[in-house]
């Protein structure tokens, strides 16, 4: 299928902050991998989304069965190589110009 970048996201566990759902609490984290196609383009969005992780927009907290939980924010991600735009995976002819947009 190619070479892809593969961006991985370690969040461990720590206190949730003003702004999230409930503040002081704590919460777990876990491990997010993002895949993007090793071109041009795939490069150029490696270094928004890095960005977008920098200023703590790629993640968000929510309560998941009374829990508090490190999920994928509103940014969208491709978290498999198959299944298409559905299963947010690849193919997806649109999702560099759509997540660019985004971001």
């Amino acid at each position: 299928r190619g070479t892809a970048l593969q961006p991985l996201f370690k969040m461990s566990y720590s206190c949730s902050k003003v702004g999230d759902p409930r503040p002081g609490q704590p919460y777990t984290g876990g491990n997010f991998c993002a895949f993007l196609p090793d071109n041009k383009e795939g490069q150029k969005t490696a270094v928004l989304l890095k960005k977008a992780f920098e200023h703590g927009l790629t993640f968000q907290i929510k309560t998941c069965n009374g829990e508090e939980r490190v999920t994928w924010g509103l940014i969208p991600h491709k978290t498999s190589w198959g299944g298409g735009k559905a299963r947010n995976g690849y193919p997806d002819a649109q999702y560099l110009r759509e997540v660019c947009t985004v971001l």
